[in-house]
């Protein structure tokens, strides 16, 4: 198939299939006479397993780290296991921020609602922001998970 079919049959742009090519994540394709990318099965059941792991907010590199498993199948499921060990934590880190994220947004809007009982204007809302903590936002790592952290493809 070609690559539009890949893609369609993944639910994905064209340009995802072609962006996980270089990122390699997906091997370079056969070429036609034409020089048409051309794709086979196996290729459309690696994409959907990127595809699922990049729903579960895994990061490039973990789902390098799994496919390098699947292509060595006598590889240990330990590894694997460690990699989905550290994403859980990864999640539960971003869940920890999450809910700091909510609870500064709680105080802020109450905070907002105060100053506009009280008569103030953008002025107001300025100073108050300056006054909310700001200990909720990610820490700055190599690794970030999250549509605040990361853009999905």
């Amino acid at each position: 198939m070609k690559i539009g079919e890949l893609a369609r049959s993944a639910g994905c742009p064209v340009e995802t299939v072609r962006y996980y090519e270089r990122e390699g994540l997906l091997a370079e394709p056969a070429r036609s006479e034409g020089n048409y990318r051309i794709y086979d099965a196996s290729q459309v059941d690696r994409l959907a397993f990127i595809r699922h792991c990049r729903s579960l907010d895994m990061t490039l590199d973990e789902i390098r780290r799994l496919l390098r498993l699947f292509d060595a199948p006598d590889g240990d499921l330990a590894d694997a296991d460690a990699v989905l060990d550290e994403h859980i934590g990864h999640v539960a880190d971003r869940i920890t921020e999450l809910v700091s994220l909510q609870h500064q947004l709680r105080t802020l809007r109450e905070l907002c609602r105060q100053a506009v009982a009280k008569g103030g204007g953008v002025d107001t809302l300025q100073a108050l922001t300056a006054a909310v903590d700001t200990d909720w936002c990610p820490p700055t790592g190599e690794h970030r998970h999250g549509s605040l952290g990361r853009t999905h493809r």
